[in-house]
């Protein structure tokens, strides 16, 4: 499934940091940013969740709800939140299921050879639950701030 902006948000329920649970259905009515990235603790990883920390009271002040999304068990995603106090929720989609749906699960290349694996990229989805804004593959450095700015172009 390929998802394009204009698109209504696939529906997903998962476990996230702090004994929370993240849903479409929990977050209906309002904004809310979803990223995905391959691994937490990683140097590009922790970068990109740090950069979304900084930038957490701008979107909490714009109503916006901020989460990432990996493969990763929940014990590793605790460890990782609370290493950098992240406080946004951290989700754990192990079967990759969201992941898929939400189009960063995508056949990867290392060394000539291939494999599925998380394409960092993050979706802005607005208060009537269609997908806003796609940004797949991500360059880390600064991509927090231009996920902000199109926040602020929702209105």
């Amino acid at each position: 499934m390929s998802l394009t902006e204009g698109d209504y948000a696939p529906d997903f329920s998962l476990p996230a940091t702090g004994e929370r649970t993240v849903s479409l259905e929990t977050l209906k009515g309002k904004p809310f940013v979803l990223y995905f990235y391959p691994r937490a603790d990683t140097p590009g990883c922790t970068k990109e969740a740090c950069a979304f920390q900084d930038g957490l009271p701008d979107f909490s002040g714009l109503g916006v709800t901020v989460i990432g999304v990996s493969k990763d068990k929940m014990k590793a995603l605790e460890k990782f939140a609370e290493k950098y106090t992240l406080e946004f929720p951290l989700a754990s989609d192990p079967d990759a299921t969201v992941i898929d749906a939400y189009g960063a699960w995508q056949e990867k290349s290392m060394y000539g050879k291939k494999y599925m694996g998380i394409q960092r990229s993050t979706v802005l989805v607005d208060a009537h639950g269609k997908v806003a804004k796609i940004w797949p593959k991500v360059k880390i450095e600064g991509h927090a701030e231009v996920v902000l700015k199109a926040v602020k172009a929702l209105g």
